[in-house]
C-alpha cells in the first residue's frame, strides 16, 4: 500500500473509533440509567402488592418481546452477542451489515438488557462498532481490503469502550476476531481503540470499571492453588458453554412458540426474580463490584451463582441483542471468591478472596472464550490491578487446558457456525420470496 493510502486508512480508523466510542458510550450510559430506573420502579411497585408484582413481571416481558420483534422483523443478524457475526464476516463466510444493524442492535439492546435480561453490553458495542466502521469505509469508497480492516478495528473499539479497556480491545481483534496477526489490522485496532476510549473518557471519565483494593503479589507457594482454581473455572466454563448451546437448541426445537413469545417468557421470569432481588438481574456489574470491594455475602453466593448461571443461558436464547462477557465475568468473580474463601484456612495464603475473584474472572473468561490474552488484559484494565497478572496467567493456562481436554469448542466458534447457518436460511428465504413474486 502506498503511504498516502495508509495515511488515509489511519485517518478513517481514528474517525471510526471516535464514532464507535460515542455510540458505545451513549449505549453504556443509557443502560446504567435504565438499571437505576429499574431498581427505583421495582421499589415503588413493591408497595403496590399483587398489582405491583404483575407490573414488574409484565414490563420486562414486553421489553424483551419488542427487542426480539425488532430483530426478527428488521435485522435477524442482530440477535445475541454479534461477535460471531463479526467473525463470520471477517472470515468471508457471510456479507457485512451496515448501520441499519447498529440501529436495531442499539434499540434492541436497550430494551433487552435494560429490561433485566442477563446479558452484556459488549456484544452489541462490538457489532455496532463493526457496522459503523464498515459504513465509513463504504462512504469513502474504500475497497473491501480496507473496509475489512475498518470493520475489525471498529469491533475492537466497541469492546474497548464497553469496558474502558483499550489494550484489551486491540488484543481481542487479533486473538479472537481475525485469529492471527495482521499488521494493518493491528495498527488500525490500536488507533480505533485509543480514539474510542478517548471519547469515552471525555464523556464519562477515566476511572477503571471496578474499584478494587491493592493486592500484594502472591508468593510462589500459592501457584498450585491458582492452577487448581483455573481447573475448576475451566470445568465450569465447559458447563456454561454447554448450557448456552443447550438453551439455544431447546429454543430451536420450540418453533411452535414464536421468538417473541420465548423472549416474553424469559422476560417474565426475569421480572419475577427482580421482584425479590432487583440487583440479581441485568448485566451484573454491581454484583462484580460488590464482590471485588468486599461487600459480598458468602452464604448466598452459591445460590446467586446457580441462578445467574441458568438465567444467563436462558437470556441468550431469548432471541434479543446482548452479549456474554459481562455475565461471565460475574460468574468468574464468584468462582474465584468462593475458591478463595475455601482456601482461607491455609496458613500460607495471604491473598484475600477478593484477589482470587480477580483471578477467577480471567480464568473463567479463558475457559469460555478460549482467548486468554484478551481475558487477562481485560480484567487487568477493568480492575486496574497488575499484581495478579502472573496468577491470572497460571489460572488461565489450566482453565484452557481443562476445556481442551473436555473437548469443548470455544463458545464463539460454535456460535459462529449458528450464525452462518442462519445466514444461509435467510438467503434461501429471500430466494424463495423472489421466485414467488
Amino acid at each position: 500500500m502506498r503511504d498516502g493510502g495508509l495515511i488515509m486508512l489511519a485517518g478513517l480508523t481514528l474517525l471510526a473509533g471516535a464514532l464507535t466510542g460515542l455510540v458505545a458510550t451513549l449505549f453504556r450510559v443509557l443502560l446504567e440509567q435504565a438499571e437505576q430506573l429499574r431498581v427505583v420502579l421495582i421499589g415503588h411497585a413493591q408497595a403496590m402488592g399483587a398489582a405491583g408484582f404483575g407490573l414488574v413481571v409484565v414490563v420486562p416481558a414486553v421489553m424483551a418481546l419488542l427487542a426480539a420483534w425488532l430483530v426478527r422483523r428488521f435485522q435477524p443478524h442482530a440477535t445475541g452477542s454479534g461477535i460471531p457475526h463479526v467473525e463470520a464476516v471477517l472470515h468471508g463466510k457471510i456479507s457485512p451489515s451496515g448501520s441499519g444493524l447498529a440501529v436495531v442492535k442499539f434499540i434492541g439492546g436497550l430494551l433487552a438488557i435494560g429490561g433485566g435480561l442477563v446479558l452484556g453490553r459488549e456484544g452489541p458495542s462490538v457489532q455496532m462498532g463493526a457496522a459503523i466502521s464498515f459504513d465509513i469505509g463504504r462512504l469513502f469508497r474504500r475497497k473491501w481490503a480496507d473496509c475489512r480492516v475498518l470493520l475489525a478495528a471498529g469491533a475492537g473499539a466497541g469492546l474497548a469502550t464497553a469496558f474502558n479497556a483499550p489494550i484489551a480491545g486491540a488484543v481481542f481483534v487479533l486473538e479472537e476476531l481475525v485469529q492471527r496477526f495482521e499488521h494493518r489490522i493491528a495498527i488500525a485496532a490500536l488507533g480505533a481503540a485509543a480514539s474510542a476510549v478517548t471519547v469515552g473518557h471525555l464523556l464519562t471519565g477515566n476511572a477503571p470499571d471496578f474499584q478494587v483494593m491493592h493486592f500484594a503479589e502472591p508468593g510462589v507457594e500459592s501457584w498450585p492453588l491458582f492452577m487448581i482454581l483455573g481447573g475448576v473455572a475451566g470445568a465450569l466454563a465447559v458447563a456454561y458453554n454447554r448450557s448456552i448451546l443447550g438453551a439455544l437448541a431447546l429454543a430451536d426445537r420450540a418453533r411452535r412458540l414464536p421468538v417473541e413469545g420465548r423472549a416474553a417468557l424469559v422476560g417474565a421470569v426475569i421480572g419475577a426474580v427482580a421482584w425479590f432481588a432487583p440487583g440479581l438481574v441485568g448485566g451484573g456489574d454491581p454484583i462484580t463490584q460488590s464482590i471485588l470491594s468486599g461487600g459480598a455475602v458468602l452464604a448466598v453466593m452459591p445460590a446467586v451463582f446457580a441462578l445467574r448461571f441458568l438465567l444467563g443461558a436462558a437470556s441468550y436464547a431469548a432471541g434479543t441483542p446482548g452479549g456474554l462477557f459481562a455475565p461471565l465475568l460475574v460468574l468468574g468473580a464468584q468462582i474465584g471468591f468462593l475458591f478463595g474463601a475455601a482456601c482461607g484456612a491455609i496458613p500460607f495464603i495471604s491473598l484475600p478472596p477478593e484477589g482470587f475473584a480477580v483471578i477467577g474472572m480471567a480464568a473463567f473468561f479463558a475457559g469460555v472464550v478460549r482467548a486468554p490474552l484478551t481475558g487477562i488484559v481485560l480484567v487487568g484494565e477493568m480492575t486496574g490491578s497488575s499484581s495478579l497478572l502472573l496468577p491470572a496467567v497460571f489460572a488461565s493456562f489450566t482453565a484452557m487446558m481443562v476445556a481442551e481436554l473436555l473437548r469443548e469448542r470455544p463458545i464463539y466458534d460454535a456460535l459462529r457456525d449458528r450464525t452462518i447457518r442462519l445466514d444461509a436460511r435467510l438467503r434461501n428465504n429471500d430466494a424463495v420470496q423472489h421466485f414467488l413474486r
